[in-house]
């Protein structure tokens, strides 16, 4: 068993957690978030952002906005929905749960 690639899979579990996270405060354009997730540590490639971005918008939880940038051309910035600040509100339940009972599994002697 590779541990590279359990580390990738429960990278990728908490991924869209962690993009719709960073948008619950202000739009942001993709630039934005993949530095904020790498500030965390957690890396992730624009090959790999760009995609979800896009499930996450036709699947109503994002919407978007084109914005001129003084360097260079428009920027998408991408917010959160009502919908998506919903389905995020849900997320933070089952992360704290699911965190917890992690914890009392992890830290038992």
């Amino acid at each position: 068993m590779n541990i590279e690639n359990t580390k990738a899979q429960m990278r990728k579990g908490v991924l869209e957690f962690c993009i719709l996270s960073v948008l619950k405060e202000k739009d942001a354009y993709t630039s934005e978030i993949l530095d904020t997730l790498k500030n965390a540590k957690l890396l992730v490639v624009e090959g790999t952002i760009y995609p979800l971005l896009t499930r996450l918008k036709n699947d109503g939880l994002l919407n978007y906005r084109w914005e001129e940038s003084t360097s260079g051309p428009p920027r998408k910035y991408y917010g959160l929905t009502e919908i998506g600040q919903t389905f995020l509100n849900e997320l933070n339940s089952t992360w704290t749960e699911l965190s917890d009972a992690v914890n009392i599994i992890t830290n038992q002697k």
